[in-house]
């Protein structure tokens, strides 16, 4: 079986707080680990008003507490805005309170707009190209104890807490494969790259004490419901929400509406439906017919989900729906 995760943004909906959206997040976590999805990934992203994980560590701690087994982690924490050591004694804490259940994804994007991702490093230009170094000393002090060093993470020296890399383009793809990590790309409002970043990730793949063969995770949005149409209605939320981001007006998770022709033009409608390229809307024969389809072609090792539903409900009912879709192509595939 293909096993299937959840990346969450702790989404702040329009009339809720960040303790609404945070609470909502431990309870999905919860529900998901009562379905057998294998983690729970939480990402950083600064500025959003839509968005309440930009301190990841903190909330990946206050999930992996309101839960028992499943693998809790980042997707990712954008590593270029922190010292190395800061992210190792983060995740070294992280997994001395929740031994063996948290992963450390790791994006080199400032996962916010250039004038706060200033505020937040600085040295822009600097801190991309310190990228790969920074992945490599981040994982020594994360790995074995070495007496001949003099700066430890402490907690973090020993844990090796699993490191991934995550993706848009080719250049993770690259690094993933020359340093032996398992590689996650980010398909879900990326499309383009994909098949390619795949493919030189698995053909110049070297095995690492860490991984011995490629380990592909994709991601997709999804909404889920009972009919087709309730599941589009749903997936507006998300839509509205790009259509915002490209305007330069990031927001709160809207509710849906019934006509997103009243709210995108043409152009907009393009890139937004292109950006989705890869989402899972509908019903779950619908769902379960594009995601065997997409599983196949990319031959993936585990898939992602994005679940930008306004209505916490019906969020937690696409978690359950999408659940029953991966058991059901888990018995096909059998």
């Amino acid at each position: 079986m293909i096993p299937f995760s959840v990346l969450d943004l702790s989404p702040v909906a329009e009339g809720q707080t960040p303790s609404d959206a945070l609470a909502a997040s431990a309870r999905l976590a919860q529900r998901a680990e009562t379905l057998g999805y294998k983690r729970f990934w939480l990402a950083e992203h600064h500025n959003m008003p839509g968005i309440a994980s930009a301190a990841t560590s903190v909330v990946i701690g206050h999930v992996a507490g309101a839960t028992k087994t499943i693998r809790v982690g980042s997707g990712g924490v954008m590593l270029p805005n922190h010292a190395p050591l800061v992210i190792a004694e983060q995740f070294g804490t992280l997994d001395a309170l929740y031994p063996g259940r948290i992963d450390l994804g790791l994006g080199r994007a400032p996962g916010t707009d250039m004038l706060t991702a200033r505020a937040l490093r600085r040295d822009l230009q600097a801190s991309a190209e310190n990228f790969p170094n920074d992945v490599v000393e981040l994982m020594m002090l994360l790995g074995p104890e070495d007496p001949a060093r003099k700066i430890n993470a402490v907690p973090g020296t020993g844990s090796n807490v699993p490191v991934w890399l995550l993706g848009s383009s080719l250049y993770s793809a690259q690094l993933a494969a020359m340093l032996g990590l398992p590689f996650a790309f980010a398909s879900h409002f990326a499309p383009d790259a994909l098949m390619q970043a795949i493919s030189i990730y698995r053909d110049n793949f070297r095995p690492s004490e860490h991984l011995e063969a490629p380990y592909v995770m994709v991601g997709v949005m999804a909404a889920a419901a009972e009919t087709d149409s309730e599941a589009r209605y749903l997936f507006t939320s998300a839509q509205q929400q790009f259509v915002n981001l490209r305007r330069g007006t990031p927001g709160r998770t809207p509710p849906p509406v019934e006509d997103m022709d009243t709210i995108w033009s043409a152009g907009e409608k393009a890139g937004v439906e292109h950006t989705f390229t890869y989402a899972l809307v509908g019903a779950p024969d619908t769902i379960a017919a594009k995601a065997e389809k997409f599983l196949r072609d990319t031959d993936a090792d585990e898939l992602i989900v994005s679940l930008p539903v306004y209505d916490f409900a019906k969020r937690m009912h696409a978690l359950e729906l999408i659940a029953g879709v991966r058991d059901r192509l888990s018995r096909k595939a059998a």
